[in-house]
Formats: C-alpha cells, structure tokens, sequence
C-alpha cells in the first residue's frame, strides 16, 4: 500500500521523507497542536516518516468547532491513518495524546493493523483516574493550570492570546477527565512509559499500570523534570525511540 500523496485535515507532515522504513504519528496533548513534533520530525529525517495530529479548534483548523470526547476523536482518526499504514508504524502521545494513540491502537488492531511500538508520555494508564474536573472550573483556573505545567507553547502565550484559544483547551480537558476505558483484550504492541519523574499528573506506579494493556512488552523510562520533561531531554527522548523503532524493523 503506497502512501496518500496529501495529509488532509487531520494530520501534518513537517519533513516528508518518502522510502523512510518506519512511520511515528505523533498525538498532541491538551491545548496542544501538531506543530509541537516540528522538533521530532527534524531529529528524525530521513530515517523515518514522522506525522503529527492536527486535532480541530485550534491553528490552521481554528474555525472548526473543538471534540471535546476522546471516542470522537478516535472515530475520526481511524479512518485517516488506516491510509498510512502500508509500511510498518509506531504512535507517540503525549499526555491526552498518550491516550487517544491507545484508543486509536486498539481501532486499528482489531482491523487487523498493528502498530510496531506505542510510546505514551506523561500519562496514566487508562484505568487510572483522579476525578478530574478542572474542565468545569473557570477560565482563569484552567489557564493557571496550563501555565503551571510548562508546556512552552502555552508560556508563550499572553492572556489575550490564550483566551482565544480557550475553547479547545476546554475541550481537551473535558475529553481527558471523561474519558472511560471499556475493557477489551490487550493490545499486541509493545508500550513505552515515560514519564517526569516530578510531574504531578503522574506517578510511576500510575505509569506502570500501562503494562497491563499490552501482551507485547512494557517498559518503563523516567527522565527528571515536570509534565513536560521531553523539552529538556529531546536528545535523550529520540535517542530512546530511534532505538525502539530500529529495534522493531
């Protein structure tokens, strides 16, 4: 199956590398966009074909109304990767990201695609919950909380900027707190935690609990820092999945 010629709405490819052996689709966390894999994509050229989700409300798309369900977004997702699954492929997600990959991942085998890795950062596994509701608290509250996490394209953002983009910050949130796992056998891809070892969203036994979705082998990496502790260990973090995806070919 040879590659679509065109991303279409949901996905961006920042350095298209066509004959790459392996593909890595990168999934935004909330608030999130596509071009935060801009990085990833360029450390990873030519060796492999890096896209990234494009999730709608914010952006090039930030005229369409935002999903605030994390099945929604997985059924609109399904159908655009199964396009790109003619040569072997990995997921990485950050976050909420980590759990859309896993939904999506689940899709996708039960189709009878598999998925060579699934690296899921900064998230729990997805039996474990807090009860969550920061999407039912302010607008202030929410952007403190944003702030509070490091992502740097949020902390680039001045109050009027990111008041713009509220809507879909909301709507990610509310798509992570609600968010249900419906049991169903384990995938067959390998995982990858990895997690901040002083990030507040999660804990290590948390991220372990990832082990128990799978049947293809988990491991577990903890690198210092908060929620976004891949900004400050990008060389480490793509060193770790150059390594998984030379692994898996």
């Amino acid at each position: 199956m040879s590659a679509p010629t065109s991303t279409g709405t949901w996905l961006r490819r920042f350095r298209p590398t066509a004959g790459a052996p392996v593909r890595l689709v990168c999934f935004p966390h909330a608030g999130g966009s596509a071009s935060y894999f801009v990085p990833v994509a360029r450390a990873h050229a030519p060796g492999v074909d890096v896209l990234a989700v494009q999730y709608p409300g914010r952006q090039d798309r930030r005229a369409e109304p935002a999903v605030d369900s994390i099945p929604e977004l997985v059924d609109a997702l399904v159908p655009e990767l199964l396009a790109w699954t003619g040569e072997p492929f990995a997921f990485f997600g950050h976050s909420m990201g980590a759990t859309v990959a896993f939904e999506v991942a689940r899709r996708l085998e039960e189709r009878g695609v598999t998925p060579v890795h699934l690296f899921a950062s900064a998230r729990r596994g997805p039996t474990t919950h807090r009860g969550e509701r920061l999407h039912l608290r302010g607008d202030r509250v929410l952007m403190e909380e944003l702030r509070s996490l490091g992502g740097t394209d949020l902390r680039a953002m001045d109050d009027e900027i990111l008041a713009m983009v509220l809507p879909a910050l909301r709507a990610d949130y509310k798509a992570v707190e609600t968010y249900e796992h419906v049991p169903g056998p384990p995938l067959r891809t390998p995982i990858t935690a990895l997690i901040g070892d002083g990030d507040p969203k999660v804990s290590e036994d948390e991220a372990r609990t990832w082990a128990e979705h799978t049947a293809g082998g988990f491991e577990l990496e903890v690198f210092r820092g908060g929620h976004f502790y891949l900004t400050d260990h990008a060389e480490a973090v793509n060193a770790l999945i150059a390594d998984r995806l030379r692994r898996a070919r």
